[in-house]
């Protein structure tokens, strides 16, 4: 009796049983059918990657708007002649992204009879013709601490009363290249007040 060879082939044992041999060819297991991969599980995935990316780009830049402009001939607010600015001094550092960063810092004085709650500030930076280069508008944010670092706050956090003075800060991301490095004019245009 021979033992081993191909598929199929069987011992006879002497009680008339047989017994099938595995193969000793080189493929002891059969390859699977091919299986169609499924692609759906990839798809949501990509498809919530995308939706998550999108709806985070679309939140960091809602909060980035462009520089409010007013118009250079806008009047000064009414209230205005009883705040005056004054101590101006003007700093730059840079940022996390290479960019440089200006502050123009101040002092406001509350001259006037009411409490004040807010205040807007037009910033013209003017280039060598005495063009404006930049004009900006912003509110104007208090400086709440100058240690570690100088924070700032908006002003309603902590209301000019008649006879007070703050420090303030106005921060620009950018300035104008053409911008010829003299103090820029700063007008009061708007006033909140109590």
């Amino acid at each position: 009796m021979r033992v081993g060879g191909e598929v199929g082939a069987a011992l006879r044992l002497g009680s008339g049983c047989r017994i099938a041999l595995v193969s000793t060819g080189p493929q002891l297991v059969r390859p699977s059918a091919a299986q169609e991969r499924n692609w759906l599980p990839v798809a949501l995935a990509a498809a919530i990657v995308v939706a998550v990316a999108s709806g985070l780009l679309i939140f960091l830049e809602h909060g980035k708007r462009g520089p409010a402009v007013t118009p250079i001939s806008a009047p000064t607010d009414p209230y205005a002649a009883n705040l005056p600015i004054g101590g101006l001094a003007m700093s730059e550092s840079s940022n996390l992204a290479g960019g440089k960063v200006t502050y123009l810092d101040g002092r406001i004085v509350n001259q006037g009879s009411r409490i004040v709650t807010g205040v807007t500030v037009q910033v013209l930076f003017r280039d060598p013709a005495h063009e404006v280069a930049q004009n900006e508008t912003q509110p104007l944010k208090i400086i709440r601490t100058r240690e570690p670092y100088i924070d700032v706050e908006p002003l309603s956090a902590a209301p000019l009363q008649p006879g007070g003075q703050a420090d303030f800060r106005l921060i620009f991301d950018s300035v104008a290249r053409d911008w010829d490095g003299a103090f820029p004019e700063v007008r009061i245009v708007h006033v909140n007040l109590k």
